[in-house]
């Protein structure tokens, strides 16, 4: 029984075989997928997708910092994309300071506004936190307590503690099966289990041995191993977990 709290599956990587490759997840062990909107398009896409499949896909829905110039209606419009059923968080929202040339004003406001959404219409949220630890904190207490996720985490043990005292949950891809995740896997190992989600970020993020290539769920046995061996938990108690986990957060049924 696996959750994937984070997934992109409208993402044009898996244009040739989206069907096959979705309808095969159950066979897996794949009993959930959560599809994260980017921007305007992608909610409408994530949707479509939930309506093909609905056994197996929920949705967020929310405009990531990477697109920060969003349309002036965008909220009105995430309100109406957040009647369908199948969303149950606004996401991936937050700060991403990777690239030269973002506009930090810019995405203070969007997290900002968003942040107050789901505020509003009684959402979690899903967060993304790139190069911009101390500002989300910064912002994130403003809002706090929140009910949401910290997606792909990227800081310390010590944050990870600021970050489960907001109310939020932790998740993690297959970054930490990398010979280099020495602080995810510090972080890993102070958080409590019942805080733990478990994600691909597919089609990006994929876990040893398949580094470099196209992410997708099935490859989430590897990062529960990793996280069953550094929690010392067995794996499929790991599973278990994080699927609850997960449906508890999104208010899904498994």
């Amino acid at each position: 029984m696996i959750f994937d709290s984070h997934s992109h599956y409208y993402a044009p990587q898996f244009d040739a075989d989206r069907g096959a490759l979705l309808k095969s997840l159950p066979e897996h062990g794949i009993v959930k997928s959560m599809v994260c909107a980017v921007d305007i398009a992608t909610c409408a896409k994530s949707l479509q997708l939930a309506e093909e499949y609905p056994d197996l896909i929920v949705t967020a829905v929310g405009i990531h910092p990477e697109n920060p110039h969003a349309p002036a209606d965008y909220l009105d419009r995430l309100r109406e994309f957040a009647k369908h059923p199948s969303v149950r968080a606004i996401g991936e929202i937050g700060l991403d300071y990777h690239y030269e040339g973002y506009d930090r004003i810019a995405q203070f406001r969007l997290l900002r506004e968003q942040l107050a959404l789901a505020k509003e219409l009684g959402l979690p949220v899903i967060l993304h936190c790139r190069d911009a630890v101390g500002d989300m904190l910064n912002i994130l207490r403003e809002y706090a307590p929140l009910s949401g996720v910290m997606h792909c985490f990227p800081g310390s043990a010590e944050t990870a503690q600021e970050v489960l005292d907001m109310g939020l949950y932790i998740g993690f891809t297959g970054v930490i099966s990398f010979k280099n995740a020495k602080k995810p896997i510090a972080a890993l190992r102070s958080i409590p289990a019942d805080r733990l989600l478990v994600e691909t970020d597919c089609p990006y993020m994929a876990p040893v041995p398949y580094r470099g290539k196209r992410c997708d769920s099935t490859m989430l046995t590897e990062t529960l191993a990793v996280m069953a061996r550094e929690k010392e938990i067995p794996y499929e108690e790991m599973c278990r977990i994080t699927a609850e986990n997960a449906a508890r957060l999104f208010s899904v049924t498994l």
